[in-house]
């Protein structure tokens, strides 16, 4: 009986001394892998550093003054000056609907909500208990300031 106890106990301190040595090697996979996106990251960062110096260089009032006056013939570019805004209160905005309330009980339970009341249900030339479908009438154009 000893003797089966102590061959258990080897087989499984192998057993886990197997599993340890399987997780470490897991581990140091994903410790390597998360290294590898670490540095990934670190050369991502430095590309959008030199792409922004780029860019501010790019930008600069002189050079872009230049490229104005270069291609003023063609694209007519001109400063902006204060004249070229106005106030808010001339912005056409469109005009609100105030609100009408919650439609009427009755407009949830008509079987047929096209119909007038008194209407016949079936119009010639339709099939019982459909309606023919009239165009919707058309809202009031917004008035345009000259």
């Amino acid at each position: 009986m000893r003797a089966l106890l102590y061959v258990m106990t080897v087989v499984a301190v192998m057993g886990l001394a197997f599993w340890a040595y399987r997780e470490n090697y897991r581990t140091q996979a994903a410790i390597d892998e998360m290294n590898g996106i670490q540095n990934e990251i670190a050369g991502l960062r430095e590309q959008l550093g030199v792409l922004r110096a780029e860019w501010a260089y790019l930008n600069r009032p002189e050079r872009l003054r230049d490229l104005v006056d270069l291609n003023f013939e063609r694209l007519q570019l001109v400063p902006v000056q204060s004249g070229q805004f106005v106030d808010v209160a001339h912005v056409d905005y469109p005009k609100l609907r105030e609100f009408q309330g919650p439609p009427a009980p009755d407009a949830f339970t008509d079987p047929q909500p096209g119909l007038q009341p008194g209407a016949a249900a079936s119009a010639p030339g339709t099939a019982a208990g459909t309606a023919i479908a009239r165009p919707a009438s058309r809202p009031a154009e917004r008035e345009t300031q000259p």
